[in-house]
């Protein structure tokens, strides 16, 4: 029936708005749990894992739902003309990534001064951990906001939209590899499992 194809579509396109919206507060919610963990002396022992799953899922539907009530009153009064509303998208977790961002390396900097005899290259491990931030924290986001669809046009949008879909598209990849896969403590029980199962077999 039609209007059950276009409650699908609909329900849908609700779905996917919020997921592009929890997307970006879940980039606020790895950069705030880092910060606690490289800065933990300013804060408690409690628990924040309540705390982050609302932040992550629930910020989201605070946005979600006045733009279902604005986008279904304003299809009722022009009949289908709120088929262009967007949800607003907030740039707030953006900046306050970018404040831990900055925040973070001015620590990494620091302890890395602080043993710059034990690491003779510590301007190369600081661009690397600069480098490896940037996916965790979404800064590539930041890159990219001032740069509407509107303003960018011609070689600089393809630019914009490779960079925007690629880094999306791969995130979780990129943190999986940076700060799971790579680490050595999670190789060296990789490395522990693998030699059990071959004793085992």
């Amino acid at each position: 029936l039609p209007w059950q194809a276009a409650l699908g579509c609909r329900a849908a396109q609700v779905l996917m708005q919020y997921c592009i919206l929890a997307n970006h507060y879940w980039f606020l919610v790895e950069a705030v749990y880092l910060y606690k963990l490289l800065i933990g002396a300013v804060f408690s022992e409690k628990n924040y894992y309540r705390l982050y799953l609302y932040l992550g899922w629930g910020t989201p539907v605070v946005f979600v739902v006045p733009w279902m009530a604005a986008k279904y009153l304003k299809e009722n009064a022009d009949q289908g003309g709120g088929a262009g509303l967007c949800v607003p998208l907030p740039c707030l977790p953006y900046q306050i990534n970018l404040l831990i961002f900055m925040r973070i390396l001015k620590v990494i900097l620091a302890k890395l001064r602080a043993n710059q005899k034990g690491y003779a290259d510590y301007k190369l491990r600081l661009a690397k951990a600069t480098l490896t931030l940037i996916p965790l924290f979404g800064i590539h986001e930041v890159v990219f906001i001032f740069a509407t669809d509107e303003q960018t046009t011609g070689i600089l949008r393809y630019i914009k939209v490779f960079f925007t879909l690629f880094l999306n598209s791969f995130q979780g990849f990129l943190v999986a590899v940076l700060y799971c896969f790579a680490n050595k403590e999670v190789k060296s029980e990789m490395k522990k499992k693998w030699q059990l199962w071959k004793l085992d077999h």
